[in-house]
């Protein structure tokens, strides 16, 4: 199951508390960047993020995004702006920032 239109522009709402959120289309599917880092994505209508130290303490459900992939976290209270933009900031911090 592809990720709705709906919900993929729902998610963007939802982070509109931060300024460099960028939305690349793959495969039916959303990958989403903060300041130009790869922190997570929109699969079959869920937000996971990728799993660093720096997320851990906010307790989430691992998940797999599609078949044969690492797990990510699931971020399921895509309602709270602030809890998303606090957690977009903790898992870029602990990405590694390409040159």
């Amino acid at each position: 199951m592809a990720t709705s239109t709906e919900y993929k522009e729902f998610i963007l709402e939802q982070l509109d508390l931060l300024d460099s959120i960028t939305c690349k289309a793959m495969m039916g599917e959303y990958l989403l960047y903060y300041n130009g880092v790869l922190f997570g994505g929109i699969y079959d209508n869920r937000l996971l993020v990728k799993i660093v130290n720096s997320n851990k303490k906010y307790d989430m459900q691992e998940q797999i995004p599609y078949e044969s992939a690492k797990p990510m976290y699931l971020v399921d209270d895509v309602d709270n702006k602030e809890l998303l933009k606090e957690i977009v900031i903790e898992t870029c911090k602990g990405l590694p920032i390409k040159k």
